[in-house]
């Protein structure tokens, strides 16, 4: 697995598929995910159709860096973001979304790629709205998937998919497995599939589960404010997928991220929730191929 530095004190790694030729597809990784959950079949069927594709780690996820010298107690932290201590919730996190986001940028410049069509899906369709913000010459597209813009009033999840996601999981492999059966709270109604969700978590636990990292990337999304104002202004070319039935990053999330941006285009996937099964891969890997032709 290629390891590379992005900036002083910060290394990514990554894997790509497909021609290095192709137009470049940068996929972006949520909260507390590694990069494996973008599927490594979703890859290779996305370079099938022609696209040089790399995902990636965030920082404090998989084989990435990690921030061990700024410990977060997730619960102290949602205590004074609840509370309105935003000066000591502020202090408790080392970095923002744009920090995410510079790593990504500086990912492809280390491959030598100038610009990039990229997807980000959840905490990573933040951290690729902030991209696109902030060096809007360097995307090429905007995909946010199953996504939100920072304003609090949208977005929002379920009370059943909030406490699952805030719960503590098992620190043991056995316990960590059997607990990711709890996300089908969020997952599609159709096709969430509890044998999928603890395969993936056997892999990510095996490769690299590193839970100190979750409370350090929930302070970065929560703490980097609206992006309202910003999209209202951006101009890159942007796609918008939302599932119907997800409920961990509510619909009007969705909706008000293609309502925000110029010339945004919205897809609503049926079955699909905060999840993207192997059922409705045709739909969204043709999406993004017409979307970076």
């Amino acid at each position: 697995m290629p390891i590379t530095d992005v900036s002083p004190g910060v290394s990514i790694a990554y894997e790509s598929f497909g021609d290095p030729a192709a137009p470049p597809v940068l996929l972006v990784m949520g909260f507390g995910a590694q990069m494996i959950a973008w599927h490594e079949d979703f890859c290779r069927a996305l370079a099938d159709r022609g696209r040089h594709v790399i995902r990636y780690d965030n920082r404090d996820s998989g084989l990435s860096t990690k921030f061990d010298d700024h410990p977060v107690d997730v619960g102290r932290f949602i205590a004074a973001v609840h509370s309105g201590d935003v000066a000591s919730a502020l202090a408790m996190v080392p970095y923002g979304l744009q920090d995410m986001a510079a790593d990504g940028l500086g990912l492809l410049a280390a491959l030598g790629i100038e610009r990039a069509h990229v997807v980000g899906a959840s905490m990573g369709g933040m951290i690729a709205q902030t991209m696109a913000i902030t060096r809007p010459d360097r995307v090429l597209t905007l995909t946010s998937m199953m996504s939100s813009t920072g304003e609090s009033e949208y977005g929002r999840p379920s009370p059943e998919a909030e406490a699952v996601l805030f719960s503590p999981k098992p620190p043991d492999r056995e316990g960590y497995v059997a607990a990711a059966e709890r996300s089908l709270v969020w997952a599609s109604k159709r096709y969430g599939d509890p044998a999928v969700l603890r395969e993936l978590a056997a892999e990510s636990y095996d490769r690299a589960h590193y839970p100190a990292g979750i409370g350090r990337q929930l302070g970065a999304m929560i703490l980097s404010g609206s992006r309202a104002d910003a999209l209202r202004e951006l101009r890159v070319p942007t796609l918008v997928i939302h599932g119907l039935d997800d409920t961990l990053i509510d619909l009007s999330g969705g909706q008000r991220t293609a309502e925000l941006v110029p010339g945004a285009k919205l897809l609503l996937v049926p079955d699909m929730g905060h999840d993207r099964p192997r059922e409705l891969w045709p739909e969204i890997i043709g999406a993004v191929v017409d979307h970076t032709g």
